[in-house]
């Protein structure tokens, strides 16, 4: 059974940053895709960042390009999400998600399989 279990959000400021850390377990990466979506109160989830485990290949949306960076560490079996210059905007709970196929759209929620808990992240002004 495959289980995801984030770690690492927390509150700062803005212009801070944080590291978000995303283990996942019953399943080894191969050609896999894992991402992060995040969902502020009274808005949609969206998806952040995505990773191509078993290849090269990332993707952002646009409201986070050059500030966040997703990366992966096969021998951890953990996902990273690098948030810089955090804003306010950024607040969100941040999931982790995991799909054994190559999605057709890496951003978008429902091509995922497996889902964490999720970690708040909260910055101030």
């Amino acid at each position: 059974q495959v289980q995801l279990v984030e770690s690492g959000g927390g509150s700062v400021q803005a212009g801070g940053s944080l590291r978000l850390s995303c283990v996942i377990s019953g399943h080894t990466f191969g050609r896999n895709y894992m991402a992060w979506f995040r969902q502020a109160p009274g808005k949609e989830r969206e998806g952040v960042a995505a990773v191509a485990t078993g290849g090269v290949g990332t993707y952002y949306a646009d409201s986070v390009k050059g500030r966040f960076t997703i990366s992966h560490d096969p021998a951890k079996n953990t996902v990273y999400l690098q948030m810089i210059s955090l804003k306010p905007d950024d607040t969100a709970m941040y999931t982790c998600a995991f799909v054994s196929l190559r999605p057709v759209r890496p951003l978008l929620e429902y091509e995922y399989e497996h889902w964490g808990q999720g970690t708040q992240v909260t910055v101030s002004s």
